[in-house]
């Protein structure tokens, strides 16, 4: 069979949304440039992991749960529904569990998207979302971003119609690292009619939540609203995927539908429990993350450039255009430093990087202190 005819089969089988979707790309692993470069020390600040890794508590559960693996999972998960029961003074019937947060958001189009339906977000912020809502035929109405980077409610508000199904909001904002407050989240559900689902993408709460004005979903108690949250990120368990979401009991029912079973697997599951219980470990990554978030963010502005204010485990900033983007990047790669170039969120212009242990932020330092003359000869900074 030629490329073409298979080409022209495959065209007849897949959707034209389907065909149209572009493959989602994550940070550059160690691995691969380790083969490419000959490089022995390497440093990846490209995806917001926890430099700190997981809890020594789950990665013994997890290890002792090897011998267990010709055996599936609780499918019903119950010893970490239980876990995150009592943390957040929920019923386990508000609890859903997914392969990380990605996996929750594909339930939510399976159980409450349909072809034409309208999903309503931001530009400028998670793309995996986007993927997924196109990935069952909805029509994505993005607003673009304020001015200072955060969800723009007003225009949010002004986007709502008779056709809008759900609107989604990752808070804080994947990858600007900025967050909309409470008397905008106060102001936006007021507009929201109650059959609009509202996604909270909370996957930074754990850096977020210390913030005042930080409108915390477990606060609120609406019908409509999602809340999805994530182990990948403070808890240090990028590796196992394990997502959670909260929500009203006829929402997670539907949910549940169409989850997947045995989702998480058992490694996951006693993995992300343990965690859960390890709260010194949590307070150790945000410690971690604060002090040297404050120093890269100073070590930006002193270099000249203007970070964007975040409240996350990354910073991003402006580089000026997309070939200052890449020089900075690729040069970066090859003193062994793996940052985030943004132009799949239609950020071209801009760069992202997260905050590692101080022996990576140092290399990270230096690496852009060796580049930053030949990077000023070619584009200079850019203010934002």
């Amino acid at each position: 069979m030629s490329d073409q005819q298979s080409k022209a089969i495959a065209k007849s089988l897949v959707p034209e949304y389907i065909r149209e979707l572009k493959i989602y790309q994550a940070g550059k692993p160690v691995d691969e440039l380790a083969r490419e470069k000959g490089l022995t020390k390497i440093t990846k600040l490209a995806s917001n992991e926890n430099p700190l890794g997981p809890s020594p508590f789950a990665i013994k559960e997890m290890t002792t749960g090897l011998w267990n693996l010709h055996q599936y999972p609780d499918m019903h998960a119950y010893k970490l529904k239980s876990a995150l029961s009592k943390l957040y003074s929920l019923k386990m019937e508000n609890i859903i569990l997914g392969n990380g947060s990605e996996g929750i958001m594909a339930y939510i189009a399976r159980a409450f998207i349909g072809p034409g339906d309208e999903v309503l977000t931001s530009e400028n912020t998670f793309i995996g979302f986007y993927i997924i809502a196109r990935s069952v035929g909805a029509e994505l109405k993005m607003v673009p971003l304020t001015n200072d980077y955060r969800f723009n409610i007003d225009k949010l508000i002004q986007g709502i119609t008779e056709k809008t199904k759900v609107i989604y909001i990752a808070n804080p904002n994947n990858p600007t690292g900025t967050y909309i407050k409470k008397e905008e989240f106060d102001k936006l559900m007021t507009k929201v009619p109650n059959n609009v689902l509202v996604v909270l993408d909370e996957a930074y709460f754990e850096f977020a939540k210390a913030f005042q004005d930080y409108p915390d979903s477990m606060d609120y108690r609406y019908d409509n609203v999602l809340t999805l949250r994530t182990f990948s990120k403070a808890y240090g368990l990028s590796g196992i995927r394990v997502g959670y979401g909260f929500g009203n009991e006829n929402l997670i029912t539907n949910l549940s539908k169409v989850k997947l079973p045995f989702e998480p697997n058992l490694i996951a599951q006693l993995g992300a429990t343990s965690a859960l219980n390890d709260s010194p470990h949590l307070e150790r990554t945000l410690k971690n993350n604060e002090k040297l978030h404050t120093k890269t963010f100073d070590f930006l502005t002193e270099k000249k450039f203007k970070p964007i204010k975040s409240i996350t485990n990354f910073i991003t900033w402006k580089t000026g255009s997309e070939e200052a983007s890449n020089f900075l990047f690729q040069e970066l790669l090859n003193r062994g430093v793996i940052l985030r170039p943004l132009k799949a969120n239609e950020m071209p212009d801009y760069v992202r990087v997260s905050i590692g242990t101080k022996e990576e932020m140092n290399h990270f330092y230096e690496a852009m202190n060796e580049v930053l003359p030949m990077y000023d000869k070619k584009y200079g900074r850019v203010e934002l």
